[in-house]
């Protein structure tokens, strides 16, 4: 026997090995569920069929989970699981809902990690300047190009009179609609008014 501890002995030893390797059955309902991080724990009322006097804890992580796509739990689900005896405490091996269906899951998601792809604001279809697609996605025949940035169908950004002319100033941003009119309209020719 070591100082200030106590041994067990082989057969000890090999009771404990016995019961880390054993599998237990029990029922109760999910305590609670983090779906980003993907565990949990549940809240077992009944062992091998017999009734708790108190609800005991046992982990459960995604994986042990049985069910198809994102494996989760809603909490106060009602499970079926089994589980075992770990270093760290009661641990499920397989978790199903009642009567060894699938589980419900929760209809939460990580923030994050949707399965749509998000297009930032500033993305926008070069044809015909709509928010909602891209270029090989538009349904208009192609449009005539325009400048960036005051939108004339006479020039293109790089030689934009208007922009220049901000730039040279100081002064950074879009011209008001208003100047990009004015813009169009004097790279065009204007009928004369005649009087009769």
């Amino acid at each position: 026997m070591a100082e200030g501890g106590c041994t067990k002995t082989e057969e000890e030893e090999e009771q404990s090995t016995e019961e880390d390797s054993q599998s237990y059955h029990g029922t109760g309902i999910c305590k609670w569920f983090n779906v980003r991080m993907g565990f949990g724990f549940l809240s077992m009322n009944t062992r091998e069929g017999e009734p708790l006097d108190a609800p005991v804890d046992v982990f459960v992580h995604q994986s042990k989970l049985h069910m198809e796509g994102f494996r989760s739990l809603k909490e106060g689900e009602a499970v079926e699981f089994t589980f075992k005896k770990s270093s760290k405490g009661l641990e499920s091996v397989r978790v199903t809902g009642p009567g060894g269906v699938q589980c419900v899951g929760s209809e939460k998601r990580p923030k994050g990690k949707s399965t749509q792809k998000r297009r930032s604001k500033g993305d926008r279809c070069y044809n015909c300047g709509g928010l909602d697609h891209h270029a090989k996605e538009c349904k208009l025949p192609p449009q005539p190009k325009k400048c960036h940035f005051c939108q004339s169908v006479a020039h293109m950004v790089a030689n934009c009179p208007i922009k220049a002319q901000q730039s040279s100033s100081g002064s950074q941003g879009k011209p008001s609609p208003l100047k990009g009119e004015e813009e169009d309209q004097s790279h065009f020719p204007v009928p004369s008014e005649t009087t009769d």
